[in-house]
């Protein structure tokens, strides 16, 4: 019925009228709470691909200080050591849900918060009752254009993070017997010598082709980074993080910046573009690439991200998230490199008017690289999933899969995935992404349906199993 409701709103509400309907919403959340942002040092990190990961990252370099960290991603929040999965199918939360868990950060007393920024919640102004100190960009590929219109104005939407760290208020960090604290620009701060003010930060990643554009909002401090092996300074006035010798090894990479090392036990070139990003991070708070080497090197699991399913398998389950081309192509990489069998790749595409013409692209690229390519249901909203299936499986079928031998359509997710883990042999790389550590399936009518790939994958490990030892 609210689902409905909601529908028939957007249909006959001016399009101004719902614009301010969110700014006013955004702005009465965050009166409500009290604006809790002015009492920490926020980090929000928008892009097309990497934003949780790099969440994780720069959430894992700030945890190696003395002050507490939260943490608000399309996989998980966290508030200090207390970490949860988020299970509202939002990258963003809702206006009121944000206020109160950046208030709770701040009755926990946490000093930095880390908030992955989606295109959509911008659209929704969600982002405008927040005071900013660093904004991250990571890439930007042409997607979710059906939601903004053109591949500029999905541009600009995200642009309007930077924006509103400009205009976001000033702040100072205060040390008091009680420990450090975050307060918004008060005369009382600025002569103390015990007070640092905080810089407006943009940090921009320095190889992707919108790099100007991101780079040109105000700020008082801007880092570049990317993957280079020229040595120059770079342009005047910008703090370059640059790496160099990156090397990819299974699950692994190893790169310098400078002459140290690091370590990161997290597979592929994409995430060096990650931990380029938190490094600057780093850096802006004061930390030297020494110490965050050492923060960086240690084992390193984000949920649902390139995550290994094992039961004690001879054959690896990968699950990640990679709803898209750019991100199945960044994964793809890595399976590419490793040393495998055969390739059985489970997945999907989107429902709900998203990106639908890219459906036969998903299953074209699968197949491109997957010896057995089996598709089946992910979020299909209020659209046909048979009917999604077939579009991404017609793409599948241009690079030669023929049906019941080296591709399979399966309605079932959970079938399909046991599917997959059936045929599995020794040395295989069974591969399922669209969902990652999503805990909800959207089907039709506004309904979800309590969903974890990861959950489904050690379930069908564990059936195999059983289902061999009562054979034997």
């Amino acid at each position: 019925m609210l689902h409905s409701l909601k529908k028939h709103l957007k249909r006959i509400a001016p399009p101004k009228a719902i614009l301010w309907y969110h700014k006013f919403l955004s702005k009465l959340a965050a009166a409500m709470y009290k604006h809790p942002s002015r009492e920490m040092l926020v980090i929000g990190v928008t892009g097309t691909n990497g934003k949780s990961t790099t969440c994780h990252l720069i959430a894992r370099i700030l945890d190696a200080t003395e002050h507490k960290v939260g943490m608000a991603t399309t996989v998980e929040f966290q508030i200090g050591s207390k970490r949860w999965l988020n299970d509202t199918k939002m990258t963003m939360l809702g206006r009121f849900q944000l206020q109160k868990l950046l208030r709770k950060m701040v009755d926990e007393k946490v000093k930095y918060a880390v908030i992955e920024v989606s295109s959509q919640g911008i659209m929704q102004h969600r982002h405008e009752g927040i005071d900013f100190d660093i904004a991250v960009f990571t890439n930007l590929t042409p997607e979710h254009i059906e939601s903004h219109g053109s591949f500029e104005a999905y541009k600009k939407e995200k642009g309007k993070l930077f924006e509103q760290l400009s205009k976001s208020v000033k702040k100072y960090s205060v040390t008091e017997p009680d420990g450090e604290k975050v307060y918004a620009d008060n005369k009382k701060y600025t002569d103390r010598t015990t007070s640092e003010k905080i810089c407006k930060t943009i940090i921009v990643n320095g190889d992707d082709p919108e790099r100007e554009y991101f780079a040109s909002f105000d700020a008082q401090e801007k880092y570049l980074y990317g993957i280079d092996d020229d040595s120059g300074d770079g342009p005047k006035g910008y703090g370059i993080v640059r790496a160099t010798n990156v090397e990819c090894k299974d699950q692994e990479t190893t790169f310098r910046i400078g002459n140290i090392g690091f370590h990161l036990q997290l597979p592929g070139v994409y995430n060096v573009y990650n931990a380029l990003a938190a490094v600057s991070v780093g850096l802006s708070r004061g930390m030297d690439f020494r110490q965050l080497s050492k923060i960086l090197e240690g084992p390193m699991i984000v949920p649902g991200r390139f995550e290994t399913i094992d039961e004690g398998q001879d054959f690896k389950v990968i699950v990640d998230y990679a709803p898209e081309l750019e991100s199945m192509k960044a994964v793809q990489s890595v399976i590419k490199g490793m040393n495998k069998n055969r390739v059985i790749h489970v997945l999907g595409a989107c429902g709900g008017g998203r990106d639908a013409e890219k459906r036969p692209a998903l299953g074209n690229m699968a197949a491109e690289v997957a010896d057995i390519v089996i598709i089946t249901n992910e979020d299909p909203y209020d659209d046909d999933p048979q009917k999604i299936i077939d579009e991404v499986a017609a793409g599948a079928k241009e690079q030669g899969k023929t049906e019941e031998t080296t591709l399979f359509s399966i309605l079932d997710r959970s079938q399909a995935i046991q599917k997959a883990i059936n045929l599995a042999q020794t040395g295989d790389v069974v591969l399922v992404t669209g969902k990652g550590a999503e805990q909800a399936m959207c089907v039709a009518g506004g309904k979800k349906v309590k969903w974890d790939d990861r959950q489904e994958a050690r379930r069908a490990l564990l059936h195999r199993k059983t289902n061999r030892l009562s054979k034997a």
